[in-house]
C-alpha cells in the first residue's frame, strides 16, 4: 500500500492511477489531518509526501513520521515544486528517501517509486513481474521488450512502445490525447496533442494490418480494441 499525500486533486489522481496501472495499492489523501486517519487504519509500505499543503506541511508531516515507532522506517518521497538544493538537502536531513521536484515525469516518476520499495524491501513481487501482454495479434513482451504483430517483430522507437504498451494494458478503455501525453511524455508536458496523433499514425503503420487494433474514438482520444 501506497499513501499520497497531495493537495491539487489533477495531479494526485494521476499519481495514483500511473501507480495502480502498475499493480500497486494506493490510497489519497489531501492534507495532514486525513493521512493521520489513515495512518491509524493501516501503516503503508510507502509514504509519497508534497511539501507544500494547507494546514501541515509534508516536511512537518515527514519529522513526525520519523519520530513515530510504526512509521519511523517506512520509505518516504518528497514531491515539491520547489527546486532548490536548500530543500532538497531540508527533506533528506529531515529522514527523506528520495526527492523529486515538479514538474517531473511520470514514467520517471513510477521508476523512483519502485526503485525505492526495492531497496527497502516492500516490492511485491508480482507488481514487478516483467509481462506479455497479447491483444489480437499484437504481443508486447516486457521481459525482451520486443513487439510481434502478425507474427513479424515490430521494431519501435522508445515513445512507440511505451504508446502500445500503455493501450495494450487497458484494452477497451480511451484515453484522451492529453493523458496520454502526461503519462508517456510526463506531468509536465506541454506540447500540442496533436504529437500523439503523429505517434499513432506512425505506430499504426508499423502494426501492418494489425493496426486496426488501435482505435480511434471521436471527440476523446484513442483506445486498443
Amino acid at each position: 500500500m501506497i499513501y499520497i499525500v497531495e493537495d491539487d486533486l489533477e495531479i494526485r489522481e494521476m499519481e495514483a492511477y500511473a501507480l495502480r496501472s502498475c499493480g500497486f495499492e494506493v490510497n489519497t489523501f489531501d492534507c495532514a489531518k486525513a493521512l493521520d486517519e489513515g495512518v491509524k487504519v493501516c501503516v503503508p509500505d510507502m509514504f509519497i509526501l508534497d511539501i507544500m499543503l494547507p494546514g501541515e506541511d509534508g516536511l512537518s508531516i515527514l519529522k513526525r513520521l520519523r519520530t513515530q515507532e510504526n512509521t519511523k522506517n517506512v520509505p518516504v518521497i518528497m514531491l515539491t515544486a520547489k527546486g532548490s538544493e536548500l530543500d532538497k538537502v531540508k527533506g533528506l536531513d529531515l529522514g527523506a528517501d528520495d526527492y523529486i521536484a515538479k514538474p517531473f515525469g511520470i514514467l520517471e516518476f513510477v521508476s523512483r517509486v519502485k526503485a525505492l520499495l526495492r531497496r527497502s524491501g516492500n516490492m511485491n513481487p508480482e507488481s514487478e513481474e516483467p509481462k506479455v501482454i497479447s491483444l489480437g495479434d499484437v504481443t508486447l513482451d516486457e521481459a525482451k521488450r520486443t513487439v510481434m504483430a502478425g507474427g513479424d517483430n515490430v521494431e519501435l522507437t522508445y515513445k512507440e512502445y511505451e504508446l502500445l504498451k500503455l493501450l495494450l494494458s487497458h484494452p477497451g478503455l480511451a484515453f484522451s490525447r492529453q493523458q496520454i501525453l502526461e503519462k508517456i511524455w510526463g506531468i509536465d508536458f506541454k506540447m500540442d496533442t496533436r504529437t500523439v496523433d503523429m505517434h499513432i499514425k506512425t505506430l499504426r503503420q508499423k502494426l501492418g494490418e494489425q493496426g486496426s487494433i488501435i482505435q480511434t474514438i471521436r471527440n476523446v482520444g484513442y483506445k486498443a480494441q
